[in-house]
């Protein structure tokens, strides 16, 4: 090679190292007795041999620098320790002192190796980490962003192929970087702490980024987490350029293709999950569920809700971060740009082809940004060859932040869920009811449609979950899910149910309405009224769906008068308009009804009580009815013929038989019918003309019963009846014996008078007095004193149905009301505490 201080002259490496003492000839001692008698720096005197000139040289050479004592001939050598990164040294430390101690952040070392176009074996030669016992340390390095195809080892048996353009890489990088000395920023390590990230810095440029303008590799994204933010978008670009034109790995690469517009405005219905949103596009009718689009936030990972039924609980921040994204998206008009499309595995019997893009509601342009500074959400880890959302650098640098600030998931405390009380159980949601409709009117936001006019609601201010459902009016079944019909449990679609059930997604799902609570079902759900909108926008929600003709007004409120005007005027107009239900044929149902009096035969009679079972349960005879006369002498002759001793008999429930029963004066046999067998081997019977009831031995206290004897001879004298509207205690309470004492005080061992109405579950409905039929009833009285009081409404309608329509019941209902109501202001009876008694609602 030419001589760097003469470039006319010809300079021998080897020869040269050995003068200079950076190494010795393999065969020491050879050649002529002196230097001049060689040719200097292996040019021959002419004639010889070459290979024999070259090996005088490197003798001269060798005797010139043990007699110079260079190099290695020096009475102290220089010995330089060579350590290697894992063993000797942590890759971590390197990293932290470059960090501190070294010239701009940056290392000096030499690029010995190239394994690929992106790792690479180098040695630190810094100074300025001498002190550090780091110098001359060897590591290998991973390119920060930048992922090259592997090269092959043929030296394995079988030989590992390279794959494809791993060598055109490896020959780039070599030409440019091997054996040279530069300087490298180093980012971090790889996971298993050995492995260095870092950024080569070559005189001629970012040597990460010509690799992916060429295609010789793709974006690594775990080494761009390392990296800061602002190096990234120039190996995006790269990288988007060799795509563009399909250079090295991206020669077959094609564009991600999206199904329909890959931009479009439109309206969010609903947020399914911390990452997933339903969408109404501009322009469409929401007259179908399929109009809705499902896009989910592109590179964005939110928290995944758990599942109740299988016992998985939420991850941490789930429900924050969907309830996050429910404020800054529900109702809102979005811009929504569409990245691309994953099928995503729907359980074991298919996937669905969801599609990812980003948000941009207002003036946020993405709404996967905002979960994310805010430690809500993290993004999503994709492979290097995956598609990725345009903004994906941003989302990362974001992650970045919400990590050094440690906000939400990247918090170094624990994850407290909040408790919140779910009122769906119905014997929860009576105990709460009273609370709810004290607090008057209250906000809450809307968790879940079931159809138009029953949701599931969140209250903020009680923390709880509550069933709801719009009072005085009814809205069509929808359409059942697909999880009811595989029960077996789906109900028949009514018209316009599921056009009702979308008007409410529409415009009330997850949206935060006002609501007054006005009663509770027997079914736990709350009933009342439900406002939507604010300011001048703020409006009845019953009435909006009456007057669209999605709802019915309840025609019991109609008939009992209890129905606002406006909901009444508001059907009016739907129907008149024809609009909605009213806009097809009204289908009028044959539904059985129960056995009723009519009004000229609801007349008062004279009755004894006969049995009392609670303080308005009981049983009466009628005064003056001969079937008793007649019942009595025939079982007095009976007990004559037969005598007072058992005789076997067929025991089944429900069968008639005698019974041996002691008056006080003497035992005698009655009729009684078989209710059970106790386990005691002894009979539970009813008497069925006393109302009675007693547990007899089957041997020595029954005996078959002539037919002439039967029910169906001779009807049974005793009727069962329950005070008409209303409700007390039971008897394992102390409100329930006083009921039941009060009753029996009244009413026990007189002739009363009593207002049959008809018959409801076998029990006669009776409004009794204690004697004129003017004065106060029994029924009031008892409400009076606190020990009874009305049923819940939709109870007290479903008598007043059941039975028709009676003048004597509507007085006996607002007498009793008022009565209630005394009783409730006086501390009386169940109303010492003021409170209504959920728990008898029961």
């Amino acid at each position: 090679m030419p001589d760097p201080t003469d470039p006319s002259k010809q300079w021998n490496l080897s020869v040269e190292s050995v003068r200079s003492g950076f190494c010795t000839p393999k065969v020491l001692g050879g050649g002529g007795d002196g230097a001049g008698d060689s040719p200097e720096n292996g040019e021959g005197g002419g004639g010889g041999d070459g290979v024999e000139d070259y090996e005088v040289a490197l003798q001269s050479a060798y005797k010139e620098a043990k007699a110079t004592r260079a190099g290695v001939h020096a009475p102290n050598p220089l010995v330089r320790r060579l350590g290697n990164a894992g063993d000797e040294f942590e890759a971590a430390s390197l990293v932290e002192k470059s960090r501190r101690m070294c010239a701009g952040g940056t290392v000096l070392v030499v690029i010995e190796y190239v394994f690929d176009g992106s790792r690479y074996r180098c040695l630190v030669t810094d100074p300025d980490l001498a002190s550090t016992g780091l110098l001359h340390g060897s590591f290998t390095l991973i390119l920060g962003g930048v992922a090259c195809p592997r090269a092959g080892n043929p030296r394995l048996n079988p030989p590992v192929p390279s794959e494809p353009f791993a060598d055109a890489a490896r020959d780039f990088v070599e030409v440019r970087l091997l054996q040279r000395e530069l300087r490298v920023t180093l980012h971090g390590t790889d996971k298993s702490g050995v492995c260095l990230v870092g950024t080569v810095h070559h005189p001629r440029g970012n040597i990460g980024a010509e690799i992916l303008k060429k295609g010789y590799g793709r974006i690594s994204d775990w080494t761009t987490r390392l990296m800061s933010p602002g190096d990234v978008p120039p190996l995006r670009i790269a990288e988007n350029g060799a795509k563009r034109a399909n250079l090295g790995v991206f020669e077959n690469y094609t564009p991600p293709t999206v199904t329909g517009a890959s931009e479009f405005m439109g309206t969010v219905v609903e947020v399914i999950s911390g990452d997933t949103l339903m969408v109404l596009p501009n322009g469409e009718i929401y007259d179908d569920e399929s109009k809705l689009k499902k896009v989910s936030l592109a590179s964005i990972r939110a928290p995944r809700a758990g599942n109740e039924r299988t016992g998985k609980p939420d991850e941490p921040y789930a429900t924050e971060c969907k309830e996050r994204l429910r404020v800054l998206a529900v109702g809102k008009a979005a811009k929504v740009t569409i990245h691309y499309e994953k099928e995503i595995p729907m359980g074991p019997n298919g996937s669905e082809k969801r599609q990812f893009g980003t948000f941009a509601v207002g003036k946020r342009a993405d709404l996967g940004e905002v979960l994310i500074t805010e430690g809500l959400a993290n993004t999503q880890r994709h492979r290097d060859d995956d598609e990725k959302s345009a903004r994906y650098d941003e989302l990362v640098a974001a992650e970045s932040i919400a990590k050094a600030a440690g906000k939400g998931l990247h918090s170094e405390k624990e994850f407290k869920k909040k408790a919140i009380n779910d009122l769906s159980d119905p014997k929860k949601a009576k105990t709460y009811a009273g609370s709810l409709q004290r607090i008057g009117q209250t906000k809450a936001i809307v968790d879940y449609v079931f159809n138009g006019s029953r949701v599931k609601l969140f209250v903020p201010t009680e923390n709880c979950f509550i069933m709801f459902a719009l009072a005085n009016i009814r809205c069509p079944q929808p359409s059942p899910s697909a999880a009811a019909a595989s029960r077996g449990q789906a109900r028949p679609a009514e018209p316009f149910g599921d056009a009702s059930k979308r008007h409410s997604r529409m415009n009330i799902q997850q949206r935060q309405v006002e609501i007054v609570c006005t009663g509770v079902t027997k079914g736990g759900v709350m009933t009342g009224d439900l406002y939507v909108g604010q300011g001048a926008q703020r409006r009845n929600y019953c009435v909006e769906l009456v007057a669209s003709g999605l709802a019915t007004v309840d025609q019991r409120k109609i008939d009992y008068g209890e129905a606002p005007k406006v909901l009444i005027d508001a059907q009016a107009a739907a129907q008149n308009n024809k609009l909605g239900i009213w806009s097809v044929k009204q289908v009028v149902k044959d539904e059985p009804k129960a056995k009723t009096y009519d009004k000229a035969d609801e007349t008062l009679v004279d009755i004894q009580i006969s049995e009392i079972r609670s303080g308005n349960h009981f049983f009466f005879r009628v005064v003056g009815d001969e079937s008793a006369k007649v019942i009595d002498d025939s079982l007095k002759l009976f007990t004559d013929q037969n005598g007072i001793a058992g005789a076997p008999c067929e025991i089944k429930a429900g069968k008639l038989v005698a019974a041996l029963f002691n008056d006080g004066s003497s035992n005698s046999w009655y009729r009684a019918k078989v209710i059970e067998k106790t386990p005691k081997g002894k009979v539970k019977v009813l008497f069925v003309d006393h109302g009675n009831m007693a547990v007899l031995s089957p041997a020595t206290q029954l005996r078959p019963l002539d037919v002439t004897l039967g029910t169906d001879q001779i009807p049974a004298v005793a009727k069962e009846a329950v005070l008409a509207l209303t409700k007390v205690r039971p008897l394992e309470e102390d409100d329930g014996i006083d009921a039941a004492r009060m009753f029996q005080g009244i009413a026990w061992g007189k002739e009363l008078k009593a207002r049959l109405h008809g018959e409801m579950e076998g029990n006669v409905v009776v409004t009794l007095y204690a004697s004129d039929a003017d004065a106060p009833s029994v029924n009031e009285k008892m409400a009076g004193e606190g020990l009874a009081r009305l049923g819940r409404r939709d109870e007290t309608y479903g008598v007043l149905d059941r039975l028709g329509k009676s003048d004597s019941l509507a007085k006996l209902m607002k007498d009793l009301k008022g009565a209630q109501e005394k009783a409730r202001k006086g501390r009386k009876g169940m109303w010492i505490y003021g409170e209504i008694p959920e728990e008898d609602e029961d």
